[in-house]
C-alpha cells in the first residue's frame, strides 16, 4: 500500500514498515476526523448562545448578526492565509496551531461583557479556527490515494456536520442544566483541550514522516489530478495558485462555494435562534437546531460514497445538483409553516432537518473530494483556502442580512430569499456538471 521511490523505481516498503504506516494513517485519520469536530465544538457554542446573549443583555437580531458577520469576514481572511500556509509548513502543524488559538479566544469571549469586545475576541478565535479544514485536507491527502478521495473526504467531511451536532447538543445540555452563558464557551474549550494533547501524540503529517521517502501506492482506477503543475515534488505557492486560476472548472467551484456556504452559514447561525423566535424555550430551541447538521452527516456520506461509485466520468456534481433541487422546495415549506399563527414545529423541524441532508452533501463537495480531485495532495491546502475564503465571503454577507431581515420583515422573509439562492446553487452545480462532462470528452478525444 506505500512505497518509495529510489530514482524512477518504486519500490513497496517492508511488511514491518507498512503495518506501522497503515497504523499511523489511521491513527492520523481518527485525529482528523475528531479533532475537527472539536474545532466545531469552539466555533458552534456561538449559535446557540444568541438565545442566552439576547437574553442576558437584550441584543437584537442586527446586533448579534454583527458578531456572525464580522467574524465570518475574519474566518474567509484566515481561510485566503491560511489555506495556502498549510501546503508550505504542513497541514498537521498548522491544524494544532489553530486549536490552540480557539481554546484561548472561547475563554476570552467568556470574560467578555460588551458588544464591541464579543466581536473583537470572536473574529481572532474565527481566524484561528479558519487553520483548520485546509491543514485536515493537506493531511489526508498525503496520506491517501487519490481513487479512495470521495469515500474518505467523504467519511472525514462528517466531522464538521457531526461537530455542529456534537456543539449543539452540548451547548443545550450546558443550558438545560442551568450553566450561565459564559459556560457555554469555556466547557467546549476545555474539551478541546484534552483533544488537542492527543492530536499531538497520535498524528503525522504524511508517510514519510514515518517511514523516509514512503507514498501511498495509487490504484490503476486511480485518476490524475486536473491541475498540473509540472514536475516539481513541492511546487511553490504562487504555481499552484496561478495553475488552479486558469481552471474553468476551478473558477465555477468558486461561485458554486460562495453561493452554498452563504445558505450554510445562515442555517448554523440562526436555527436556534429562528426557533426561538417562533416559540420554543432557549434550550428547546438549541437542542432541536441539532437536526439540521445531524441530517447534514448522512447527506454527506451518501453523496462521497455515491460519487465514488456512480459518477460518470468523473462528475460529481450532477448528484449535487440533484440534491440542491430539493433543497428548493425545503426553503418554501419552512418558509410557508413558519408565517402561520400557530407554526407547525414537528413539520418545521422535519423540514430543517432535509435541508440539511440536501444541502450539506453537496456543500461538502466544494472543499472535499473535489479539492482533491483538481488540485491534488500538493495543491489541498491552497486550493481548499481560497474556495472557502470566497464562500466565507458569502457566508459574512448572510449571516448579518439574515439577522436585519429577520428583524424588520420576519423569518417567513428571511427563507423565501434563500430560497432563491438556492435555486442559483442548484444551477451552479449543473453547469459545473456540464464542465465535468465537457472534460471528460475532450480527454476522451
Amino acid at each position: 500500500m506505500f512505497y518509495t521511490l529510489q530514482g524512477d523505481q518504486k519500490t513497496p516498503v517492508s511488511s514491518n514498515e507498512n503495518t506501522r504506516l497503515l497504523r499511523w494513517r489511521t491513527s492520523t485519520f481518527w485525529v482528523m476526523l475528531v479533532g475537527y469536530v472539536g474545532y466545531y465544538i469552539c466555533r458552534g457554542n456561538l449559535a446557540a448562545a444568541f438565545p442566552l446573549l439576547t437574553q442576558e443583555f437584550g441584543y437584537s437580531n442586527t446586533q448579534l448578526g454583527l458578531i456572525a458577520s464580522l467574524s465570518e469576514m475574519a474566518y474567509a481572511a484566515g481561510k485566503f492565509i491560511n489555506g495556502p500556509l498549510a501546503d508550505r509548513i504542513g497541514g498537521r502543524k498548522i491544524f494544532l496551531v489553530g486549536m490552540a488559538g480557539a481554546i484561548f479566544f472561547n475563554i476570552i469571549f467568556a470574560i467578555s461583557a460588551s458588544l464591541t469586545a464579543f466581536i473583537v475576541v470572536w473574529c481572532f478565535c474565527r481566524y484561528f479556527l479558519s487553520m483548520g479544514w485546509g491543514g485536515l485536507t493537506k493531511t489526508i491527502g498525503n496520506w491517501y490515494p487519490r481513487e479512495r478521495n470521495g469515500t474518505v473526504m467523504g467519511l472525514i467531511s462528517v466531522n464538521f456536520q457531526f461537530g455542529g451536532v456534537a456543539a449543539t447538543l452540548f451547548a443545550g445540555f450546558l443550558v438545560a442544566i442551568g450553566v450561565p452563558w459564559q459556560g457555554v464557551f469555556i466547557y467546549p474549550a476545555m474539551v478541546l483541550a484534552l483533544i488537542l494533547i492527543w492530536s499531538y501524540f497520535a498524528s503525522r503529517s504524511r508517510p514519510a514522516d514515518v517511514v523516509p521517502g514512503a507514498r501511498p501506492i495509487e490504484g490503476e482506477s486511480s485518476k490524475e489530478q486536473i491541475a498540473d503543475y509540472g514536475d516539481e515534488e513541492q511546487p511553490p505557492v504562487s504555481t499552484i495558485m496561478k495553475t488552479l486560476l486558469r481552471l474553468p472548472i476551478y473558477r465555477q467551484l468558486l461561485v458554486f462555494s460562495f453561493l452554498t456556504t452563504l445558505l450554510r452559514s445562515v442555517f448554523l447561525f440562526w436555527t436556534p435562534k429562528f426557533l426561538f423566535d417562533i416559540g420554543l424555550g432557549a434550550s428547546s430551541a438549541i437542542l432541536r437546531s441539532a437536526i439540521f447538521p445531524l441530517l447534514g452527516v448522512a447527506g454527506t456520506v451518501f453523496i462521497g460514497w455515491y460519487t465514488d461509485h456512480h459518477a460518470r466520468n468523473g462528475d460529481r456534481a450532477r448528484m449535487m445538483w440533484m440534491m440542491l433541487s430539493v433543497l428548493v422546495f425545503c426553503m418554501i415549506a419552512i418558509a410557508v409553516l413558519s408565517d402561520a399563527s400557530e407554526p407547525n414545529f414537528n413539520m418545521i423541524l422535519f423540514f430543517l432537518g432535509a435541508s440539511g441532508f440536501f444541502l450539506l452533501g453537496p456543500y461538502s463537495m466544494s472543499s472535499g473530494c473535489l479539492t482533491l480531485d483538481i488540485a491534488g495532495a500538493k495543491g489541498a491546502g491552497s486550493c481548499t483556502g481560497i474556495i472557502d475564503g470566497m464562500g466565507y465571503i458569502g457566508g459574512a454577507i448572510a449571516a448579518f442580512a439574515a439577522g436585519i431581515l429577520s428583524d424588520y420583515l420576519g423569518w417567513p422573509q428571511v427563507f423565501m430569499v434563500l430560497s432563491v439562492f438556492a435555486v442559483i446553487s442548484t444551477l451552479s452545480a449543473w453547469l459545473m456538471s456540464r464542465g465535468f462532462q465537457k472534460m471528460a470528452r475532450e480527454s476522451a478525444e
